[in-house]
């Protein structure tokens, strides 16, 4: 995902990688436009991890941002639906 990402390849949007925001660190965010992109594994199905997860966005989301997520295996196995994704929540930020 970073490949496609970084260097303000994906309509000339800054992302960060790794980023902390409050006591979170996200997988990848464009400050400027408010957008959270988090890539989820199986240990995301567990019970205890899935309210983090709800936890976490809601802070987020109390923070002005737009959070989405995509498994993996969506990643690794259609990288273009998910680039179309983010495009159009970037065009909705």
């Amino acid at each position: 995902m970073w490949a496609y990402l970084r260097s303000n390849k994906l309509n000339g949007v800054n992302f960060r990688r790794q980023h902390a925001i409050g006591n979170f660190i996200v997988d990848f965010v464009s400050i400027k436009k408010k957008l959270v992109i988090e890539l989820d594994g199986s240990q995301h199905l567990e019970q205890e991890r899935f309210a983090y997860d709800i936890e976490r966005k809601k802070y987020l989301e109390s923070q002005g941002y737009k959070v989405i997520r995509f498994w993996n295996n969506q990643v690794m196995n259609d990288i273009e639906d998910i680039l179309r994704v983010i495009e159009i929540a970037l065009d909705d930020k």
